[in-house]
């Protein structure tokens, strides 16, 4: 399963990629605006430190000025850039469109199988189902994943699942046996993947055990 970082703080990106965590990134214009930076110096910084794939969501609702956006978005990086697009009907025709002229597109604010079924058809390279948030509202987050995925198999979709509005390791590892193709994480959560007491505990004996054989 490939790790994305959703964030666009420039140094948390850094950090994870030293960590070898980062297959992409997600951003979206909440997490732009928490930086406090232009958007287009964020994305061209986030591009001279990724390799991988890098969503950058237009702000526009028709389907016209989604399109003239994502070619001004695109021109940063044809290759890594991904165009993050909401799942509504102008959404759908931007996707189909850009998808027909060879764009990446990644369809976000997905909440049921049916409108990741529907931005398949269109098109799109990439789904985000937002377990996180349909957690919120007494839905199974993961659920709706694994019926994606099932759909998806079912009728042989390249479209690539992105589990988004990820909380916690649990999301992750729920993520991982359903066969979700990427998780985007907030840093946070990638530290806590790598945590467990029992670790904590292990290396605190075997350090003590070390200086008890350097004392003799």
């Amino acid at each position: 399963m490939k790790f994305f970082i959703d964030t666009a703080d420039v140094k948390e990106i850094a950090a994870a990629t030293e960590l070898g965590l980062v297959d992409g990134v997600t951003t979206n214009p909440s997490l732009v605006a928490k930086s406090g930076r232009d958007f287009h110096d964020v994305l061209k910084e986030i591009i001279s430190l990724v390799d991988g794939p890098i969503s950058a969501e237009v702000v526009a609702t028709d389907a016209a000025a989604m399109i003239k956006e994502a070619e001004v978005l695109a021109k940063l990086d044809p290759e890594k850039i991904v165009i993050k697009l909401p799942l509504t009907e102008e959404g759908l025709k931007a996707t189909k469109a850009l998808s027909q002229k060879g764009f990446k597109t990644n369809l976000t604010l997905i909440f049921s199988p049916l409108q990741a079924l529907l931005a398949a058809k269109a098109g799109a390279t990439y789904v985000s189902p937002f377990v996180g948030r349909l957690d919120d509202v007494g839905h199974e987050g993961m659920e709706c994943v694994e019926q994606i995925r099932t759909i998806f198999d079912n009728y042989g979709y390249g479209t690539e699942i992105i589990v988004a509005s990820v909380r916690s390791p649990q999301h992750v590892l729920q993520a991982g046996m359903i066969g979700a193709d990427i998780c985007t994480i907030p840093y946070s959560v990638m530290l806590q993947l790598a945590k467990h007491p029992l670790t904590d505990i292990g290396l605190e004996k075997f350090l003590a055990d070390w200086q008890k054989h350097v004392a003799k």
